[in-house]
């Protein structure tokens, strides 16, 4: 078996310039194509030479149709719309589709569950080992400390992210309630402003901080009478995402079509 041809997409962009290194990086893989969207300043240009790797004799392209039919799996850490248009296309070619975009909406879900049923999908909202491990970690601690607890998630990220909460936080989040056995949805409170009166019990709370440049920093707290729990995880550099959907992709070969997290992809689901 040949090296895993992976197509990055949204290739200008920091993330994409990051997924470029790290492919080139990593053996066992080789990258087939880098995409952006029309119009963009990169068209053209070689992609190593953008992500500052020397040339590598791929140009950035935005014929997506193209790319995909001569490779093995695609990197998208892109907007949600231009996620569900790749997830299409990626399930027409019928190559593995590893997603880190965050922001997606109930439709998008739905438009992604559609797809994985042609496709192999890792989608995670983030890809780092150390990540994943705390989430694993905070649903054994909610499900082994009752509801006198409460669960709040802080995170901050640099000041050009555009959703909130991110979707790290939700995925911790996700995870506190499935350590306690109940859906987010109704047991999530995004804002407080004003006199909210007091704290509902079982929420799970979230903070939203932004400035600066920030790669993401993410605290799970479990407060309770007389004493605190905490853990945390810092995230220094973009490359341990990049490194994770590398994973993803290598893992993700030859895989039956569905949905999977990284959970999957590293074994720490019963953690």
């Amino acid at each position: 078996m040949g090296d895993l041809r992976l197509v990055v997409v949204g290739a200008g962009g920091r993330m994409g310039r990051a997924l470029i290194r790290v492919v080139t990086e990593t053996a066992g893989v080789t990258l087939a194509a880098a995409i952006e969207r029309p119009g963009a300043p990169s068209l053209g240009q070689d992609a190593g030479l953008l992500s500052g790797v020397g040339a590598l004799g791929v140009p950035v392209t935005d014929d997506v149709a193209a790319a995909f039919a001569s490779a093995d799996g695609v990197l998208d850490f892109t907007r949600p719309e231009a996620t569900i248009a790749f997830a299409r296309a990626a399930a027409d070619a019928g190559i593995v589709h590893v997603i880190g975009t965050t922001g997606l909406s109930a439709a998008d879900d739905a438009a992604l569950a559609e797809a994985a049923q042609r496709a192999v999908i890792v989608r995670s909202g983030n890809m780092s080992l150390g990540v994943n491990l705390l989430a694993a970690l905070v649903r054994r601690v909610a499900n082994t400390l009752d509801a006198d607890f409460d669960i709040e998630i802080v995170e901050m990220h640099h000041r050009h992210k555009v959703d909130a909460p991110s979707g790290t936080a939700l995925l911790l989040g996700e995870a506190a309630a499935a350590g306690r056995g109940i859906y987010l949805k109704d047991h999530s409170e995004r804002v407080r402003d004003g006199h909210t009166g007091p704290r509902r019990p079982g929420d799970i709370g979230f903070a939203t901080l932004r400035g600066g440049s920030v790669v993401g920093d993410h605290s799970v707290i479990f407060a309770g009478e007389g004493e605190r729990i905490e853990l945390t995880h810092k995230a220094e550099d973009r490359g341990i995402f990049a490194r994770g959907a590398v994973k993803a992709a290598l893992w993700a070969r030859g895989r039956a079509p569905g949905l999977y997290s990284m959970a999957d992809v590293l074994g720490v689901k019963d953690i």
